[in-house]
């Protein structure tokens, strides 16, 4: 077994690492020694020669030079990172997988005593107060090592190493957790293998005295009668309420059955929902669970790509109308989203090659590292090829993109105004969906046709520099997203955008790319938008000669 030891600069990993590797007469991988022998020259040196992003790329690879995990009950490795290796997704991902995470915790006050007391100052502190710095690397990547055992790192070395030790002797946890988050919205929890585990503790938290689980037949048949079972093995009696499948589910009729059978089943208001599905079943879902009895609490585990990385998180419920998508609704935040990266093996490819247009749309909001990714590793996560799985690519998707919304819509969780940004692509997209009846069209194909739109608009506007545009849309090319020209009825396209929800004062407000971000525009000429859309719907390229990328 291995054991990686956590925590930020001051917590002692190297110390403790030492006594517990010799305890146990284990290998002491302290990494930051691995990346000085192999650099030849001291991490502070190293700072000063190649800068954080330079030392990080060295760290991420001695990490991937660990090699698979050891097997077995007894320990033989204790692996030492540095304070902000598992900042990285894909260095979580390989550091804790397999292995028992500890997190060795502790006052900031007293971590900055020990950090003015070392002889070696740690290069993100070094200028700054230690109080300071500490609470803000706390601050920051609480959520990367809260899902390690917790053991309070101010105690004696030999108890701290007693803790330790209970800790990796206790029963294995059950997947591998690689976020955990309290938000303003609601807890955020992602890792592998861990949506029975963690809806579980997630109902015994809210004291729920059954699981009543909201779901529809492809997902069901998919994953959520594993779950169930696995819930049913754990002790807790479960119910279900199936909804239709896809957009069906998102009608008032449809969610009349919903509370139906709730109130059948004699659900009262403090017995939270938990929904297992896409993100049509859980924006559905979500509507019951804010309308039934007033509101109730609902837990989210979304089973597809989409749901994942956009429609499960930011509490936006509704249901559609003829008339557009979305109408009816309302802002009911969740208790909990278990985000499970292991549920989307068993997701057809159309599916997750369509999820990519709202990651595409993220990174254009200005995330680079995520657009990094689209860009390296995107067409083999939608393809499906097993090695974006196990490298870590997925999750590092999965994870960037979620985190990227809950900061959003943290900060304005009404759409009262930043939140309006995650619109982008969204108003040409609504349109075709609504255009298409609903049918024949995924969400995020549509997205990524809008997002086409929303560039291109941009570019004329002069909102969007031609070489953002470029990349946006040459990465839709490597997607294979948006590519190809759609049978529907440009009229019945604008005449959905007259409803669209973003419209004020008679004015769609369309929400446009720029360099870093995004901008509103609500006085784009309708002649442009009839242009664009018609490009866009026939597949033809972008009219603007912009330089390559």
């Amino acid at each position: 077994m291995d054991v990686v030891l956590v925590g930020l600069p001051g917590s002692g990993k190297s110390a403790i690492g030492r006594r517990l590797a010799t305890r146990h007469g284990a290998t002491l991988v302290d990494l930051d020694q691995v990346i000085e022998r192999d650099a030849g020259m001291s991490v502070p040196d190293l700072f000063t020669a190649e800068g954080e992003a330079g030392f990080r790329a060295r760290e991420r690879a001695a990490i991937e030079a660990l090699g698979p995990a050891s097997d077995g009950p007894e320990i033989t490795r204790v692996i030492a990172p540095g304070g902000g290796a598992i900042v990285d997704p894909r260095n979580r991902w390989q550091l804790y997988r397999g292995r028992r995470a500890i997190w060795l915790d502790a006052r900031p006050e007293a971590l900055a005593q020990r950090l003015r007391n070392s002889p070696f100052v740690r290069p993100l502190v070094r200028g700054q107060d230690p109080l300071r710095a500490v609470r803000e690397l706390g601050t920051a990547r609480l959520r990367f090592y809260a899902p390690a055992g917790r053991v309070n790192a101010m105690m004696e070395v030999a108890s701290v190493v007693a803790a330790v030790d209970d800790i990796v002797t206790a029963a294995p946890a059950v997947g591998t957790v690689l976020l955990r988050a309290d938000t303003a919205i609601g807890g955020i929890v992602v890792g592998d293998g861990i949506a029975a585990s963690e809806v579980e503790g997630g109902l015994r938290r809210l004291n729920a005295r059954r699981a009543i689980l909201i779901s529809e037949p492809g997902a069901w048949a998919a994953v959520g009668e594993r779950i169930a079972a696995d819930l049913v093995a754990r002790g807790l009696t479960v119910e279900v309420v199936q909804l239709p499948r896809g957009e069906a589910a998102k009608t008032l009729p449809a969610i009349g059955a919903g509370a139906s059978a709730l109130a059948r089943l004699g659900v009262d208001r403090g017995e939270p929902l938990v929904a297992i599905g896409g993100g049509a079943l859980t924006d559905a879902a979500g509507f019951l669970a804010a309308t039934y009895l007033r509101g109730v609490p609902v837990i989210h585990v979304p089973t597809t790509l989409v749901g994942q990385i956009d429609a499960a998180i930011g509490g936006k419920t509704a249901v559609d109308l003829p008339e557009g998508k979305n109408l009816v609704g309302s802002f009911h935040q969740p208790a909990a989203i278990v985000i499970d990266v292991a549920l989307l093996a068993t997701l057809p490819e159309r599916e997750r090659r369509a999820a990519l247009g709202e990651a595409v749309k993220m990174a254009a909001l200005g995330h680079d590292a995520l657009f990094e990714l689209l860009e390296r590793d995107g067409a083999a996560i939608a393809a499906g090829d097993p090695a974006a799985f196990e490298r870590g690519a997925v999750a590092e998707l999965v994870e960037r993109t979620a985190w990227a919304k809950v900061e959003v819509v943290s900060e304005d969780e009404r759409e009262a105004g930043g939140r309006i940004a995650l619109n982008l692509g969204h108003s040409l997209g609504h349109a075709l969906e609504a255009a298409a009846g609903f049918t024949g069209l995924l969400h995020g194909e549509a997205v990524a046709y809008g997002l086409r739109a929303a560039a291109r608009i941009g570019v004329a506007r002069e909102a969007t520099p031609p070489e953002r545009a470029a990349r946006i849309e040459a990465v839709l090319d490597r997607l294979e997203l948006g590519r190809a020209p759609l049978q529907l009825d440009l009229d019945a396209v604008i005449a959905a955008l007259e409803v669209d929800k973003k419209r004020r004062d008679g004015q769609l407000h369309w929400i446009l790319p720029t360099a870093t971000g995004s901008s509103v525009d609500a006085d784009v000429p309708e002649a442009l938008v009839r242009e664009v859309a018609a490009d866009v719907i026939a597949a033809r390229p972008m009219r603007l000669e912009v330089p390559a990328r």
